[in-house]
């Protein structure tokens, strides 16, 4: 072991804010976000960073549990502890809140990897294939409005005047709505701009079937979720009988949760999140078992600035599937719903011409801001 990168302490952050507009997906409205990042330092006094997706009052005991295996672990075995946390809960947490608190001290043992380097983390996973990466805006809820559409208009707009060139419509309000929301976001958008449309697993296969071809040409760039994610037959059936991309994955994890999906080819693009599939370590893995079987990989990420630091060192070292000079490459999805804990934590990430940049400073190259983790703690 390195002298002084024993781990010598574990602390996970569970921070809240309350939300001054509430806003709603397809199966829930949020009234508060939240987060739950996770601390690592070793005994020389690096601290490394890590992110939970889920409920943040959930993860933090997983996280809690797992501190005895940790403390005075070398922090520069990542596979090791990674194999150890997993196979300690294997039979309890082969999925969900468990492989998500996982997620978190995988990523922070990055972090401090890439300190210790002095390299960024994408440098230490053989990167970069890129230096930025085209992003896409993620918004477009629903409000405690009854004008929906000309709500939607308004945000495609600020988003347009923010320089993005694509933008990402939530669905799952109704089959006839969603029909018509998107063939009126189309219109509104015109034909330069990419469009996916995520409908959170609302539909059944027969509903997500008629949905794809109502609006077939609609240029959608992807299908997100048609249906719930333990339903692999239903994505299959997707995929068969409609037109467009299938895309999926953000509640699926480690490489045996997505093992099946890919086997049966139930989605044209994997969407692991980092910060829930069991961090970098098994993001990576499930991006390289996706590219041997023919299949893009585009990483889901919805949360702080710990989470999408870790995202775009991931994007920078996911192969373009298929290689060419003309490649799809993956994108950055770019939360802009409201989220207090968010965008305190860490600066924005800056959008130039619709693209971000991957950093190179050392580890994340972020941290969050204390006076921000004293103010929402919950």
């Amino acid at each position: 072991m390195r002298r002084g990168t024993a781990i010598r302490r574990v602390t996970p952050h569970v921070l809240m804010a309350a939300l001054d507009e509430p806003f709603a997906y397809s199966q829930a409205w949020y009234r508060t976000r939240g987060a739950m990042l996770v601390e690592i330092e070793t005994e020389d006094g690096i601290v490394g960073w890590g992110e939970a997706f889920g409920p943040a009052a959930l993860t933090a005991p997983i996280v809690t549990w797992f501190s005895p295996l940790l403390v005075g672990a070398d922090a520069l075995a990542g596979e090791v502890i990674w194999q150890r946390l997993y196979n300690a809960l294997r039979d309890h947490g082969q999925r969900g809140l468990a492989i998500e608190g996982l997620s978190a001290v995988d990523i922070a043992l990055w972090d401090i990897r890439g300190q210790v380097a002095g390299l960024p983390i994408h440098r230490l996973m053989g990167g970069p294939l890129r230096t930025s990466v085209r992003a896409y805006a993620t918004g477009f809820y629903r409000r405690e409005r009854e004008d929906h559409e000309t709500y939607l208009r308004e945000e495609a707009d600020l988003r347009l005047g923010e320089g993005f060139g694509a933008i990402k419509l939530k669905t799952g309000w109704g089959l006839a709505e969603d029909i018509a929301l998107t063939r009126a976001m189309r219109r509104h958008l015109g034909p330069g701009i990419l469009m996916p449309v995520d409908c959170n697993h609302a539909y059944d296969a027969a509903a997500a079937i008629r949905y794809g071809n109502a609006v077939a040409d609609q240029d959608i760039l992807w299908f997100e979720e048609p249906v719930p994610p333990e339903d692999i037959d239903g994505y299959c059936e997707v995929k068969l009988r409609q037109p467009i991309a299938v895309a999926g994955g953000e509640a699926s994890f480690t490489r045996w949760g997505f093992r099946e999906m890919i086997t049966r080819r139930a989605a044209d693009i994997l969407q692991p999140d980092v910060a829930a599939c069991g961090g970098l370590s098994e993001a990576k893995k499930i991006a390289d078992m996706a590219t041997a079987f023919g299949l893009r990989t585009n990483p889901h990420v919805w949360g702080t600035g710990i989470a999408l630091a870790a995202s775009l060192h991931l994007i920078a070292v996911i192969p373009d599937n298929p290689p060419g000079l003309f490649p799809q490459a993956p994108m950055l999805e770019l939360d802009r719903s409201p989220h207090p804990v968010r965008d305190a934590l860490t600066p924005p990430v800056a959008l130039v011409d619709g693209a971000v940049t991957i950093p190179e400073a050392p580890g994340l190259g972020v941290a969050p801001d204390r006076a921000a983790l004293a103010r929402y703690v919950a």
